[in-house]
């Protein structure tokens, strides 16, 4: 594995084969998707961004979903990528949808967990409101407050690893990295899902708040070529709460659409 610096992102690239770009959410880094490089060492040219503002890398004042997305189209070119399989979490879904709207050509599949299209309106203050938390407070209270509300009842009482692995991501942010990208997401816009063609596998908990079944079975519904998983028990950080059934589903559908 190698870390370059491209577009101001530290990028984790391992492996030869197709390319594999992995984009994480709100509060994550690379290490968001560490528990799924098993079913990915074999085939795959991994790259995984800290997207910027988020763990090792910088950001600009304009950061924005936009910015997010030309920094990703940056980093492909790069890297030589002409098309490749995008998987997400949470903000990173947006970003992928956006990427897959814009640039058809370089995406291959999407694998969304966790999905959202936009923040619910009634989102978008306390997203501002956060930022605004970050800056003053820090991130102790964020972490804390998220590990409770976006993982399920079962990760807290009997999977104690994948909530430290969920409060470490949030508390080594840069608090004023996570603030603007509390700002980005509070603006971002939903993608046009009729201009998204590609295969598409939507994975979220029957938990999960903030990127709810029902918006997954909603996408999976208006997309062309969609299938929409359910993990029980799960919560929002889908990547570390359920790790074999992650790993299972996202091994199974890329191996379907190589």
């Amino acid at each position: 594995m190698s870390t370059q610096v491209i577009e101001r992102m530290a990028v984790e690239v391992e492996g030869d084969g197709t390319p594999v770009v992995m984009l994480h959410g709100l509060g994550g880094t690379s290490n968001t998707f560490t528990p799924q490089m098993p079913v990915l060492r074999s085939g795959y040219r991994v790259i995984r961004p800290d997207l910027p503002g988020a763990g090792r890398s910088r950001w600009s004042d304009d950061l924005s979903i936009g910015s997010m997305v030309q920094s990703v189209l940056g980093m492909c070119r790069v890297l030589g990528v002409e098309k490749a399989h995008f998987v997400g979490h949470s903000m990173g879904t947006i970003v992928c949808q956006h990427l897959a709207m814009e640039r058809p050509s370089l995406v291959k599949s999407l694998a969304l967990f966790g999905a959202l299209m936009e923040p619910p309106e009634q989102a978008r203050p306390a997203l501002r409101d956060r930022a605004a938390k970050a800056r003053s407070e820090g991130m102790a209270d964020i972490a804390d407050a998220i590990v409770q509300a976006a993982t399920s009842s079962e990760t807290k009482e009997r999977n104690l690893l994948a909530v430290a692995l969920v409060r470490e991501s949030l508390m080594r942010q840069p608090a004023d990295g996570y603030a603007a990208n509390c700002e980005a997401l509070s603006e971002a816009r939903a993608a046009d899902l009729s201009r998204i063609g590609c295969p598409t596998l939507l994975v979220t908990g029957e938990e999960d708040g903030v990127g709810p079944p029902s918006v997954s079975r909603m996408m999976a519904e208006r997309l062309e070529n969609a299938r929409s998983v359910i993990l029980s028990r799960c919560g929002h950080w889908t990547t570390f709460e359920r790790v074999e059934e992650v790993n299972r589903e996202l091994g199974s559908f890329l191996a379907s659409v190589r």
